[in-house]
C-alpha cells in the first residue's frame, strides 16, 4: 500500500465511524421536537417523560458526533492539500456556511433547550428543539452540498493561469440537483435511524419487563413514522438511480456488474462478481430476474442499459487514458446490502404497525425481539450508502476534473499517515465505547417514573442526567 492508500483508508475509516452518531442526531432531534409537542398541546405528564429519556439519547450522539466530526475538515488540508488547492474556493464556500450558519444556531438552540426549563416560556421552549431539528438537517443539507459537488461540480470555471477551480455560481451550487436528492435521501434515512433507535430501545425495555407508557406511546409514535420515512428513502433513492445512470454511468453498471450494453437488461440479485476479479461473470453465475433492471433504470421493458465495457471506451476518449471502472465488487455488494437493510427495516416497522392496529403489540415478545435485531441495520443501510456513493466515483475525487492520485499531500510521507491513522482508530474507538455506554447507562435507567404527588411541578426542571449528558 501507498502513502495514497492509507490517506484514503484514514478518511474512509474516520468518516464512517463519525457517520454512526450523526444520522441518530439528526433523527432523534426531530423525535425530540413530536414528543414535546404533544407534551405542550396536551399536557400529558407521559409525553414530557418521553422527551427528556430520548432528549438524552439525542445530547449523547450530539456530543459524540461533535467531537469525530472536528477531524474531517483537519484531513481536507493534512493529507489531500493539492485538493483543497485546486478546488478550495468552491469546496470551501458550503463548508463555512455549515460552520457559520448551521453548526452556530446548531449550538446556540440546543443549548437553550438544555438550560431552558423552567426558565423560557413553554412556547419558546418548544421552539429551541424544533430550531435545533431544522439546524442539524441545515447542516447536513450544507455538507451534503459539498460532497454533491463532488459527484456533480456546477458553477465553477477553471482559472488557468492559477490552476484552480474558481465560484461563479453560488446558486448552482447550491441547488445542485444530485446534492439535493442526496440531502432528502439522507435526512430521510437519518429519520428512519432514529426511529429505528426508539423501536429497539422500546423493544429492549418491553423484554426486560420495563413496561411503562413512555416506553408504549414511544414505540407506536416511531413505528409508523419510520415506515414512512423508509418507504420514501427508497423511492428517493430509486430516483438517485436513474440521475446517476446520466451524470455517473459508470458508477450504476458497476453497481450491477453490467459488462456490455444491452436492451431487456435482466436485474441480478446474486452474482459472482462481488467475489471474483472478474467484473462481468457470466450470467450462469448470477440468479438474475429478466427485463427488471431496464425497468428500474429505464422504465422501459426493453430499455437500453450502457455497459462497463462501452462506458469505460467513452469516458478514455473523453479523459485520456486510464482506467475508470471502481472496485465492482465493493459496488456491486454495497448496493445491495443498503436495500436490502431498508427493506428489512420497512417490514419490521409495518410489523409493528400491524400488531399495534391489532392491539397485540405491547404483548408481543417476538416484535420486541426483532425491534432489538433491527438495531444495526441503519448503520449498515449508512454505511453502505456512503461507501457506494463515495468508491463508485472512483478514480475520481471531483468526477471529471481530479483524480484522487492527484489530490493528496505529496510532502505527507506513509508514516505519518500510519501513525495518525492508528491514533484516530484509538480516539475514534474510545469515544464510540464513551457514547456506548452512556446510551446503555440510559437504557438500563429507562424513563422517569411518574411524578409523585409533591413533586416539582410538571416540566420545571430537567433531571441532573439531562444536563450532564451534555
Amino acid at each position: 500500500m501507498t502513502a495514497l492508500d492509507f490517506a484514503r483508508a484514514q478518511f474512509a475509516v474516520t468518516t464512517l465511524l463519525h457517520f454512526i452518531f450523526v444520522p441518530i442526531s439528526i433523527g432523534l432531534a426531530l423525535y425530540v421536537a413530536i414528543c414535546q409537542t404533544r407534551y405542550y398541546r396536551s399536557g400529558d405528564e407521559v409525553w414530557l417523560r418521553a422527551t427528556r429519556f430520548w432528549g438524552k439519547f439525542l445530547l449523547i450522539s450530539m456530543a459524540i458526533g461533535v467531537v469525530t466530526g472536528i477531524v474531517q475538515e483537519f484531513q481536507f488540508g493534512m493529507n489531500w492539500s493539492l485538493f483543497s488547492r485546486y478546488v478550495g474556493d468552491v469546496f470551501g464556500a458550503p463548508l463555512a456556511m455549515e460552520g457559520l450558519i448551521a453548526f452556530f444556531l446548531e449550538s446556540t438552540f440546543i443549548g437553550l433547550w438544555i438550560f431552558g426549563w423552567g426558565r423560557l416560556p413553554k412556547r419558546v421552549h418548544l421552539a429551541t428543539i424544533w430550531l435545533t431539528a431544522v439546524a442539524t438537517m441545515l447542516s447536513a443539507y450544507f455538507i451534503i452540498l459539498a460532497n454533491g459537488w463532488m459527484q456533480h461540480p456546477v458553477g465553477y470555471t477553471i482559472n488557468h493561469a492559477t490552476g484552480r477551480a474558481e465560484l461563479t455560481n453560488i446558486f448552482a451550487v447550491l441547488f445542485n440537483p444530485i446534492a439535493l436528492l442526496g440531502f432528502t435521501h439522507t435526512v430521510l434515512g437519518a429519520i428512519t435511524t432514529g426511529g429505528m433507535l426508539v423501536i429497539a430501545v422500546s423493544g429492549y425495555l418491553m423484554l426486560r419487563g420495563r413496561r411503562s407508557d413512555v416506553v408504549y406511546r414511544s414505540l407506536r409514535m416511531a413505528l409508523p413514522l419510520t415506515l414512512v420515512a423508509v418507504s420514501v428513502t427508497m423511492f428517493v433513492g430509486d430516483s438517485q438511480g436513474r440521475v446517476l445512470v446520466s451524470q455517473e454511468p459508470m458508477k450504476m453498471a458497476a453497481a450491477e456488474a453490467v459488462c456490455n450494453s444491452s436492451h431487456g437488461e435482466s436485474f441480478s440479485i446474486f452474482s459472482v462478481a462481488g467475489f471474483t476479479d472478474n467484473p462481468c461473470p457470466s450470467q450462469l453465475s448470477s440468479i438474475r430476474i429478466p427485463h427488471l433492471l431496464s425497468l428500474i433504470e429505464d422504465l422501459s421493458w426493453n430499455g437500453n442499459i450502457r455497459g462497463i465495457d462501452q462506458i469505460q471506451a467513452a469516458e478514455r476518449a473523453q479523459y485520456g487514458p486510464g482506467n475508470y471502472v471502481p472496485p465492482v465488487g465493493v459496488e456491486y455488494w454495497t448496493f445491495r446490502l443498503m436495500i436490502g437493510a431498508g427493506v428489512l427495516m420497512a417490514l419490521i416497522s409495518l410489523a409493528g404497525v400491524v400488531l399495534g392496529r391489532g392491539g397485540r403489540l405491547e404483548r408481543s415478545r417476538w416484535f420486541a425481539r426483532l425491534a432489538l435485531l433491527g438495531l444495526p441495520l441503519p448503520i449498515l443501510a449508512n454505511w453502505c450508502g456512503w461507501i457506494f456513493t463515495e468508491v463508485g466515483r472512483q478514480p475520481w475525487v471531483v468526477f471529471g476534473l481530479l483524480k484522487t492520485a492527484d489530490a493528496n499531500s505529496p510532502n505527507v510521507g506513509m508514516t505519518s499517515i500510519v501513525l495518525t491513522l492508528a491514533g484516530y482508530i484509538v480516539i475514534y474507538g474510545v469515544l464510540i465505547a464513551i457514547g456506548a455506554w452512556l446510551m446503555w447507562r440510559e437504557v438500563r435507567h429507562g424513563p422517569e417514573p411518574p411524578a409523585e404527588p409533591g413533586d416539582h411541578p410538571a416540566g420545571q426542571a430537567p433531571s441532573p442526567d439531562l444536563v450532564l449528558a451534555y
